[in-house]
C-alpha cells in the first residue's frame, strides 16, 4: 500500500511540477520516487530476511535489512545534493509558477505521505531498514508542507524566491538525519561495538562471576538491529577444570541479563595464577 500511495504521489507531483513550473514540487516528486524505490527494496529486504540460516549463510539473511536501510540513505543523500544545486540555480535565475497549481498538488501529496507514515509508523520502531524508508517519507511530509506553505506565499506575494529556499531546507534537514542514520548502519556492517555497549564493562562484569580468573581476545558486535553478539576466552584454573560448564552457564546469563548479549561464544582456558599473559593459558 506504501509503495503504491508513493508511486501516486510522484506521477501527480510530476505532472503538476511541469505544469506549474515548481521546483519544489518536481524536487519533491524526486524525494517519492526515491520513497517508492526505497518502500519496495525495504519491503523486499524484509521478506528476504526472514530466511531460515543455512550452510552458505550460517548467521541468516538479517543483515539484508540493514545492508538496505544503507543503499536507501545514501540515494537519499544524492538526490538531495542534486536538490539543492538545482535551487541555487533557481536563486540566481527565478522562473514563472503557477501557484494555484502547485498549491493542490502539494496538499494532495501532503496527504499522501501523511497516510504512508502511518502505515510504516508501527514497524519504524523496531527496524532500521524500515525506519529508514519511513525518514523518507516523513521528510517528504515535511517537504509537502513547505511546498504548500510557498504556495501560498506565491499566490498571495508572488514571492518566487521562496520555492528554491524551500527545497535548499528541506534538502539540508535530510542530509542532516541521513547522517545519523547512516551511522548506525555502517557501525553494523563494520562489526563495530553498539554504541549502548561499554566493552570495559562487559569485560569488568564477566572477570566477576566465580572461578573466572581472566578475560580477553573479547569481541562485540551486532548481527542486525536486535541481536548483540560476543565471543571471548575465560580463563579459570587448573581446579575448576570440573566446573566448566557451571563457569560457562553463569557467565552466558549474565551476558544476557546484564547487558542482553543473547548470542555469545565462550572459550574457556585452563591456566593458574600466574596465567599471564593470557596466551601462556592452555
Amino acid at each position: 500500500m506504501s509503495v503504491a500511495l508513493n508511486l501516486l504521489i510522484t506521477i501527480t507531483e510530476v505532472v503538476g511540477g511541469l505544469l506549474s513550473g515548481s521546483l519544489a514540487l518536481l524536487s519533491d516528486a524526486v524525494h517519492n520516487f526515491g520513497d517508492t524505490t526505497s518502500l519496495a527494496v525495504s519491503y523486499f529486504a524484509q521478506s528476504y530476511g526472514k530466511k531460515e540460516a543455512n550452510l552458505r549463510k550460517t548467521f541468516g539473511y538479517k543483515r539484508i535489512e540493514v545492508i538496505a536501510a544503507f543503499f536507501n540513505l545514501i540515494v537519499l543523500a544524492l538526490i538531495s545534493l542534486v536538490l539543492i544545486k538545482e535551487a541555487a540555480e533557481r536563486l540566481i535565475d527565478p522562473q514563472p509558477i503557477r501557484g494555484g497549481l502547485m498549491l493542490v498538488v502539494a496538499t494532495v501529496g501532503l496527504l499522501a505521505n501523511l497516510a504512508t507514515a502511518l502505515l510504516l509508523h508501527r514497524d519504524s520502531r523496531h527496524s532500521l531498514n524500515v525506519r529508514s524508508a519511513y525518514l523518507h517519507v516523513i521528510s517528504d511530509a515535511a517537504s509537502s508542507v513547505g511546498v504548500v506553505l510557498g504556495a501560498a506565499l506565491i499566490i498571495k506575494f508572488n514571492a518566487l524566491i521562496v520555492d528554491p529556499l524551500i527545497t535548499i531546507a528541506i534538502a539540508v534537514f535530510i542530509l542532516y538525519q541521513v547522517y545519523h542514520m547512516l551511522r548506525a548502519s555502517a557501525d553494523i556492517l563494520m562489526n563495530s561495538v553498539p554504541p549502548d555497549v561499554d566493552v570495559e564493562r562487559v569485560v569488568r562484569a564477566m572477570e566477576g562471576v566465580e572461578l573466572v580468573q581472566d578475560v580477553h581476545h573479547v569481541h562485540i558486535w551486532s548481527l542486525d538491529e536486535q541481536t548483540v553478539a560476543l565471543e571471548a576466552h575465560v580463563v579459570i584454573d587448573t581446579e575448576s577444570v570440573g566446573d566448566m560448564n557451571q563457569v560457562r552457564a553463569q557467565t552466558k546469563a549474565l551476558l544476557a541479563e546484564s547487558f542482553g548479549i543473547t548470542h555469545s561464544t565462550l572459550e574457556l582456558e585452563i591456566g593458574g595464577p600466574d596465567c599471564l599473559p593470557p596466551e601462556n593459558c592452555l
